[in-house]
């Protein structure tokens, strides 16, 4: 049986970290050199939402440039990484295991939360890559319970990754220097990953006067849990970044061994 790989939580920033990735790209490319080689990544990310789990089934899936008004090079990317149906038919029948309705979609391809990061961690699009959708209406516990579902393929050599952000309030963009509330709502929640406080945690929008104001919508915050209810009920959580750009954009990255 393969070791126990840890799980991971990305925030992917905006599509033009595909080509300028600033000083999140170390952290990227070091995770690719450091982490124990997986045999397939298993991606949740903010930008694929559906009602139930989905995960991508194609065996080559496409790289979907899903933004508008950016520069023509970022269009002209492509990531072709391999998909893995074994995966994604494994993964759904732990979701199913564990009461959770999911199903394969046999044409989806990965989205710029997915292959962003994946260009600076495995440049050469050599592992397997499947993606699971997020369900912004059932919230975070429901995807505590999806991580939770889907543990035991980190055991199965599968790295399980959360690709979403800190926080995401596009509105409050702006040049200068951190916005206060960005910065008390990362350590809000790194207090409550590190005491283990998942169900607060989860309760963030009522339990913090920031939540809301941090992710009007939850989207971006849900690949968080995939990660945390993955990591298994002894995890212990290591950030490994915490810049925040354009003032309110909090680009938090965890490992969770």
């Amino acid at each position: 049986m393969a070791a126990q790989l840890p799980t991971l939580f990305l925030s992917h920033g905006s599509p033009m970290h595909a080509l300028q990735p600033g000083a999140v790209r170390g952290v990227w490319e070091n995770l690719g050199r450091t982490l124990p080689r997986p045999k397939a990544l298993l991606i949740s990310s903010a930008h694929w939402e559906t009602g139930s789990p989905e995960l991508t089934a194609a065996e080559k899936p496409e790289t979907i440039h899903d933004f508008y008004g950016f520069p023509k090079p970022l269009y002209e990317i492509q990531y072709p990484a391999k998909g893995s149906p074994a995966l994604a038919f494994r993964s759904v029948d732990l979701l199913k295991q564990a009461g959770l309705t999911a199903k394969e979609d046999p044409v989806r391809g990965l989205d710029h939360g997915a292959w962003s990061p994946l260009l600076y961690m495995y440049p050469e699009a050599d592992v397997p890559v499947v993606q699971v959708s997020v369900q912004t209406g059932l919230g975070p516990r429901h995807h505590l319970d999806v991580g939770r579902a889907l543990a035991p393929l980190a055991k199965e050599g599968v790295l399980i990754l959360g690709s979403g952000h800190m926080t995401h309030n596009l509105r409050e963009r702006r040049d200068g220097a951190p916005a206060p509330y960005a910065r008390d709502f990362q350590d809000w929640v790194k207090q409550r990953i590190d005491r283990h406080a998942l169900v607060e945690l989860a309760d963030y929008r009522k339990r913090t006067p920031n939540g809301v104001r941090a992710h009007p919508t939850d989207e971006h915050f849900l690949p968080l849990f995939v990660a945390l209810g993955a990591a298994g009920e002894s995890y212990t959580a290591s950030r490994i970044y915490d810049g925040i750009e354009m003032g309110a954009l909090a680009m938090d990255a965890y490992l969770f061994n």
